[in-house]
Parts: C-alpha cells; structure tokens; sequence
C-alpha cells in the first residue's frame, strides 16, 4: 500500500496542473485582434488623402523643373555665354544638319565667315572689358541683319559664322558686304571713346559632296582674300577707333 501511495505521488508531482484560462482574458485578446483588423480595413480618412495627394503634385512640379533645367543646360552647352549666340560647337551642328538637307533636297545653302579688323587694338588700349562689349556688339548687329531661320555663330575669339538658307552666289555675296557694313556701322562707346572696328567677310555655297570642314576652310580662305583687299585698298580701311568729341 505504501508503494501505491508512492507511485501515485510521483505521478502526480509529472503532471503539472492546467488551469484553465480565465474567459475574460481571451475575449478580451480576441476584441482586440478584431479592432485592429477593423481599423486596418477602414479607408484612409480625407485628410490623409489630401496630404498624399498635396506630396504627389509637389514631387511632379520638381520633376518637371528639373526636366527644364537639363534641356536649359544641355541647350546651353552650343550657346557662347558673352554673345548669346551659338558656339562654335553649336554651329558645326548646324553645319552637319545644313549639309545632309541640300544633298538630300537639293536646296541651296552658304556660309559667310567674318573676321573682325582692328579688333585686337582695341584689347591693347581699353582691355578685355572693352573687347567684350564690342563682340557682344557685334552679334547683335549680325543678328538683326538676317532672317530669322538663318543662323549666327561666333566660333572664335573675333571670328563669326553666318549661315544662309536659301541663297545663290550673288545673294550670298552681297549679304556678306551687307554684315562687313553692319559691324563698321556699330560703335561702342566705352569711356571717353567711340570704338569702331570692321570686318571682312569670305563666302562658301554648301555643296552635297562636302563635309563641315571643306565648307569652313573654302569660306576661311574667301575671307583671308577679302582681308587683303580690304588692306591694299585704302578707300577700304576703316578708322579702327575715335575719340568721342565732348
């Protein structure tokens, strides 16, 4: 008997008691899953609509400002940032794009190169401050004396571009008398002076078997011809600068 009573103690002390949990406890877990549940299957509320969609057109207005400022930079890459006209890289662009229409159309096209006479005395004598007002001086006036579709560059230190559309030979020539008038015809008052300078212009009509390169060195050798003329014909030079009268 003894033994029973010892094995059933033994028995009992393995086994632990399972007391049942209290029912408020688990109804009181099982409202709260359900509340969350509930709460997470609601609609979010009008005002966090408003706020989501107030952040959206935000981030759309700067995507789209940032979109302008690219184009803006990638445009400005072809742009001279003294004159405001093409660079010379922006012109080549041109050139090539110029090229391809008249060998497929067949249209006609010339370049007139312009290199400034006088220029350089008048850096000597007022400095680059001087200069720079000239050359933006001077793509302004180029500017105003041709259409709207052709197309002006500055593609060196003194040197300018003009593209014609359009154009015969003859055209073309007596458009480049017309710019060589129209930059002698612009002075800059700077100080106590008028500065003047002139130009000469060379002329090459674009043809379809060129490249950019044989187009420029024809209308640079055209305006190296023209600088010697201008140079051994005295009625021809031009007073580079004069002084302002008070």
């Amino acid at each position: 008997m003894k033994r029973k009573a010892a094995k059933s103690e033994r028995r009992s002390e393995r086994k632990p008691s399972r007391r049942p949990q209290p029912k408020s406890s688990r109804a009181a877990s099982g409202k709260h899953a359900g509340a969350e549940a509930a709460k997470a299957s609601r609609p979010p509320s009008r005002a966090v609509v408003m706020r989501l969609a107030a952040e959206v057109d935000a981030l759309a207005a700067q995507l789209q400002d940032s979109r302008a400022r690219i184009l803006d930079l990638e445009a400005r890459v072809d742009v001279d940032p003294l004159t405001d006209v093409l660079n010379r890289r922006g012109f080549e662009r041109e050139l090539k794009r110029s090229l391809a229409y008249v060998k497929r159309y067949g249209t006609s096209a010339a370049l007139i190169y312009i290199d400034l006479d006088g220029f350089k005395p008048v850096n000597d004598r007022h400095g680059h401050g001087a200069g720079d007002a000239v050359l933006k001086a001077i793509a302004a006036a180029l500017l105003r004396n041709v259409r709207a579709s052709d197309v002006v560059a500055r593609i060196g230190g003194d040197e300018f571009a003009v593209l014609l559309w359009n154009v015969d030979g003859a055209n073309a020539a007596a458009k480049a008398g017309a710019l060589e008038a129209a930059v002698y015809g612009t002075p800059v008052r700077w100080s106590s002076s008028t500065l003047v300078v002139g130009a000469s212009a060379g002329v090459a009509l674009l043809g379809a078997l060129d490249s950019p390169a044989d187009v420029i060195a024809r209308a640079d050798a055209a305006m190296y011809a023209r600088k010697d003329e201008r140079k051994g014909t005295s009625a021809l030079a031009p007073r580079w600068e004069k002084e302002v009268t008070q």
